[in-house]
Parts: structure tokens; sequence; C-alpha cells
């Protein structure tokens, strides 16, 4: 370990003396360096954790150790004889601001007193630089064992005596070491933390306090795909055991990534098994799915189909934390099965867009996924995937909302708006009425004789009699698009 002032005085070579009392300062704080300055204000010049070493002070004594002490000196060393003795007002200060005060005898050069420091110094450098080199051999053999990932964490977790969380491409936490290191309250704190570092899908790092301590946490993967995140305990860490838990988050980053031709193989077994679905091959499809994904879902059950930058990532999650049968197909994600609020959350998460079908038997998917695909043109940012079920619901007369429908309504209904701008919603009145003129005509507060005329223009204007019922359809149809 580092020098400390207890060292120092110990030190029977160099002959020093504490002038203040034992309880003033931290003397058995480490000591990263010791310099001499005789300026009136050195701290410029210094770092916390250091000695100062002076042959004389200024008069203004109170103001000059209170920079010291601000600054974060551990402790000041006063040469004797040099100029003169230690004066009584440096002493007097030095104990009542808290600042650990020594005597240097003249006898006792002020190098041999850094020379102590540093040796002791470069020897804690080299101690660490060992333990870190036997540390990281430590993990690279147990990187060897079969759960290599378990064994690499909990070899660091022994090795820097802090607790390892690792955290899944889902969130959720999947493993501790040492087990049950951490209590409820700090996994869930661990968990929150984790969660926003994942959703931002690219390399990033951030910090965690709980009760256990304060944790570094660092996500594993390549951006755009992450695949989990590695918390580690970081209280009084220091930058050898720093190096050693950067290299832990390079080898489970790369056992993580060993794991994805496994993944992508199973994406393309998916795949496969969704087509032979989509073509009516059930009874291919289950055999082919059965051994390595699990049973596909039995009865009708809804087909929701997603698109957004995040697919993969989406699937990743769903691998670890869905339920239901899933695949990619292209740049679709398409879902069999899932419940509703896991096809929220994962829209919600990953930022994707897409529709759901009203329930369908496994040997009609094509009629899900075309179900899927017209809910998908509903969606919107308050609602990304809408269900076939809500927009069925509606009527067809809703499917009327869309850009296309209202751009063709604009042009039929234009006659009618530049002749009187009145004239659609008089004849929206007329037809909600069921083309009954004493009913329009009370609504309308104008007499019978009054509406014949105004329908009357408006068949001019449309080239079209709205006496039959396919005129009025078509007549309201586009006055129900413009709304």
């Amino acid at each position: 370990m580092p020098a400390t002032l207890t060292q120092l005085l110990a030190r029977p070579e160099l002959g020093l003396r504490l002038l203040t009392p034992a309880d003033v300062g931290d003397l058995d704080a480490p000591l990263s360096w010791a310099h001499s300055s005789d300026l009136p204000d050195p701290t410029p010049f210094l770092s916390p954790g250091q000695v100062l070493l002076v042959t004389g002070t200024p008069d203004d004594v109170d103001p000059y150790v209170t920079r010291l002490v601000s600054h974060g000196i551990a402790g000041l060393g006063f040469g004797t004889e040099v100029v003169r003795a230690t004066p009584d007002p440096l002493i007097d200060a030095c104990a009542r601001l808290g600042l650990p005060l020594f005597e240097v005898p003249y006898r006792t050069p002020f190098i041999a007193v850094a020379r102590f420091v540093a040796d002791r110094v470069a020897a804690d450098a080299y101690a660490r630089n060992t333990w870190a080199l036997r540390a990281s051999r430590a993990i690279s053999l147990a990187a060897l064992r079969p759960d290599a990932l378990g064994a690499v964490l909990g070899e660091l977790a022994r090795q820097i005596e802090r607790p390892v969380a690792l955290f899944g491409a889902d969130g959720t936490l999947d493993r501790i070491a040492p087990s049950g290191a951490l209590d409820a309250a700090a996994r869930a704190a661990l968990t929150e933390a984790a969660e926003p570092l994942l959703r931002s899908r690219r390399r990033a790092a951030g910090t965690a306090s709980t009760d256990d301590g304060p944790f570094a946490l660092q996500t594993l993967g390549a951006a755009g795909r992450l695949r989990g995140v590695l918390a580690v305990g970081s209280e009084g860490l220091d930058q050898a055991a720093q190096q050693v838990v950067t290299g832990v988050v390079a080898l489970a980053g790369l056992a993580l990534e060993q794991s994805r031709a496994t993944d992508a193989a199973r994406a393309r077994l998916r795949t496969a098994v969704w087509r032979a679905l989509l073509a009516g091959e059930r009874a291919l499809a289950e055999t082919i799915a059965e051994p390595v994904l699990g049973s596909l879902p039995d009865g009708p059950a809804r087909v929701t189909v997603l698109h957004g930058a995040a697919g993969a990532s989406a699937a990743d999650w769903l691998e670890a934390d869905g339920d239901g049968f899933f695949a990619r197909d292209g740049q679709e994600l398409v879902i069999v099965g899932a419940a509703p609020e896991t096809v929220a959350r994962l829209a919600a998460r990953f930022e994707l867009r897409g529709g759901s079908s009203a329930p369908v038997a496994l040997d009609a998917l094509a009629s899900g996924v075309t179900q899927a695909g017209v809910a998908a043109r509903r969606s919107t940012p308050d609602e990304p995937v809408p269900s076939f079920d809500d927009v069925a619901a509606a009527g067809m007369l809703a499917l009327l909302q869309t850009p296309d429908a209202r751009a063709v309504a604009a042009t039929a209904l234009a006659p009618l708006a530049e002749a009187d701008p009145a004239l659609p919603g008089v004849l929206r009145t007329w037809l909600d009425a069921d083309g009954v003129y004493d009913v329009a005509t009370r609504q309308l507060g104008m007499h019978r004789h009054t509406l014949r005329a105004r329908v009357a223009d408006a068949e001019r204007l449309l080239g079209s009699d709205l006496g039959g019922f396919a005129a009025r359809a078509d007549l309201y149809a586009a006055l129900r698009a413009v709304e």
C-alpha cells in the first residue's frame, strides 16, 4: 500500500516528529506524493493527498492553512533550523483547522521524505500491477470452463471483492456473483439503471447507487444489438482493478457474441417455420419447430406484423422474454399468439409500428397477415399497433380516412364548394336524414322547396342524379372522407 503519515513518522532514520495532536487529520490516509514549496499559495501546483514540505510560512497563517486543507493536502512538514524553529502560530492553526503538522529536523533533507513516499508509491503500483496480471490470468482460465460466462463473472467478483451482476438484452437480471450478494432493493435499483442503457441501443456506460454501494454499468455487445449490461460494485476500485474489470467486459461481450451464431441459426429456423405456416404446411412447421423452438400456438391466434429499425433487438428480447411464436421475415417481425400486453410493451420499448389481426386459425395465417396490414395503416404515435378488431368495428366508412381517399373526395366535391361553401354541409344533413326532405328542412331551418332547389344545384354541378342509392352513397362517402 502507499505511504502514510503514520509510516513516515515511524521511520527512525528520518527523525520526524508530530507537532499536532494525533487525532488531527487522518494519519493513515495514503500519500500520493511529497512536494516542497515556500510559495505563499502553492495549491495550484499540488494535488489532493500530497504532503507539503516547507521551511517558512506567510505571516497570515490561518488563510494559508485553510487553503491547504481545502485543497486536500494530507500533511504539512516544517523543516526546522533552516530559517527558524516551527512557529507556534502555525502549530496552533494546523491543530484548529485539521491539518497534521510534523517537524523535519535539519539533518533530514526533504528529498529523503519525498523519496520514501515515491518508493512506496512505486512499490504499491508494482504490487497492484502484479495483482492485476494474476487476476487477469485467473479470469482467463475461468473462461475455459463449461459455463464460461458464469465462471468469469464469479472469478471477477472474487478478485475485486465486489458484487457483479449481469442483465440480459431484455433488461432482466440474469445472474449475480457471488450468489445472493444483492438484496431486493439493490437488484431493483440496478434493473432501473440498466433499462435506459439498453433502450438507447448504443454502447454506453452509467452508474447506480444502491444500499450495497455504488455500481458502474457497461453495455455489452455492438451498437444497435446490445447483448446485455454488466454491473460491477465500484466503491474503492483503483486503476488496476478497473483494468481487470475492462478486460472482463471484453470477455463477457465476446462470450455473448459467440452465441450469436446459434441465435442466427435459430432465427433462420424460425423464418423457415413461419414460411411453412404461411404456405399452409402446418404439419411440416410443427415437425420442424417442436425439437428446438417448442410447441406452436394451439387454436386461433392473432398475427402481429411489426416494422422498425430495432427489429433485430426486439427479436432478441422476444427470445428471452416473449410468449407465442415469432420470426423475422425480411424487415418484418411477425408474432403469432402473443398477448396484447406483450406486443404493446415490445412496441414501446423498441419504437416499432405495425398492426394485429383478429384471431385466425394457423391454417389461415395469410388472411391474418392481410388483416394486420390493414390495421397497420391505421397506426399512429399514440396507438402504434392497432388491432384489426377495432378497424372492423369502425365499419367500412372508417377506411375512408386515408390520404388517397381524402384527395379523391376533395376533387369530387370541389365544384360544390366553389359554387357555395355551405352546399356540402346542406347535402350532408340531407343524406343523414335518409334523403327525407321534411326531416332535413327542419334541421336546416329552410323551406322544403329551397332544399329541393339546392339538391338540384348539386346534381347539376356533380353531373349526377342523386335520386338513386349508388349516387347518394358515393356522395356520402366523399363527404365523410373530407371530414
